[in-house]
């Protein structure tokens, strides 16, 4: 068990990978363990996991040769995934469904309110807005980021999913939360999760097989914690997070009106993230079978010897 932190990052992982084989196994055992925690806990069935896998795999096969020709391609995508031509063709021929590129208008309008510095008091604190009138109020938040939709809707889409709160008498709105999380709205957090997770190992695995771009994508890691400790670090964290945040948001929004004005094709994006992720280590010193335990020191000496 390592004592002090280390960092790691996909960065400079390819000179340590020796077996690739039971290496890319190891990891791949790593990745689907919480996917398949995730459709335990909502009742999917491994057939319906199995089906998306599958289609995964035409999918990124077919992309593997935009410029192949049309015919043979199922023959192409059977023999580079193992899937007979059959299903190949089933999957190719139904319609995947839509990958959303585009975040929520809920999640722009948040993002401005915490971090323009029109919508802050002195403290930095989001204001409480007006609902209608002049800057600073909600009307004038909401349209800075879209006139397609009413800032009524905006508003309400806030309040329902937990983020604000609207004053009928006073005709006011107070943000509620300092972080964007939709509370009893599912299918957003299941979409947060596939955004935030999808593009974080989009990140790792271009990195590790090499596509000619290097993607920020690195960790802190420590064990030997005590659970005080790790509460300790929270605060550390969060305001870490809300000074990239206050960073990144106003920079990316001016960099967006620069490419406008300039005329420049729009065609890129871009996801900045953190996180963290704490859990127990078994205990060593608790009574285990001996098979259990020898297990324990034997992996103790491994990560000693590294």
């Amino acid at each position: 068990m390592m004592a002090h932190p280390t960092t790691t990052t996909t960065q400079a992982a390819d000179s340590e990978i020796t077996r690739p084989d039971e290496a890319l196994l190891g990891t791949l055992g790593r990745l689907l363990a919480p996917l398949a925690r995730l459709c335990l806990a909502n009742g999917v069935p491994f057939a319906t996991a199995e089906e998306l896998l599958k289609r995964a795999f035409v999918q990124e096969a077919a992309a593997l040769q935009p410029g192949a020709p049309g015919h043979g391609a199922v023959s192409r995508i059977s023999t580079a995934t193992g899937i007979n031509r059959r299903e190949v063709t089933r999957l190719t021929s139904s319609e995947a469904p839509e990958r959303p590129t585009k975040a929520p208008l809920a999640t722009e309008l948040f993002a401005r309110w915490t971090t323009d510095q029109a919508f802050r008091d002195h403290d930095g604190a989001p204001l409480v807005l007006k609902r209608l009138g002049p800057a600073p109020s909600f009307d004038t938040l909401a349209q800075s980021i879209t006139r397609d939709v009413h800032p009524r809707s905006l508003l309400d889409e806030l309040v329902r999913l937990g983020l604000a709160r609207h004053d009928a008498e006073s005709d006011c709105v107070t943000l509620l939360r300092g972080d964007f999380v939709p509370k009893g709205d599912s299918q957003q957090m299941l979409g947060l999760l596939g955004d935030n997770c999808g593009d974080h190992l989009d990140a790792a695995v271009a990195n590790v097989l090499s596509d000619g771009r290097r993607h920020v994508e690195q960790a802190v890691f420590a064990d030997e914690l005590s659970a005080e400790s790790v509460e300790a670090l929270r605060p550390l964290v969060t305001a870490q997070w809300q000074a990239l945040r206050d960073a990144m948001v106003p920079a990316l929004t001016a960099l967006i009106e620069a490419d406008r004005a300039a005329g420049r094709r729009q065609d890129q994006r871009v996801r900045i993230g953190l996180y963290t992720f704490t859990e127990s280590q078994p205990d060593t010193d608790s009574p285990a079978t001996e098979p259990t335990a020898r297990r324990s020191r034997k992996s103790t000496l491994k990560e000693h010897s590294k």
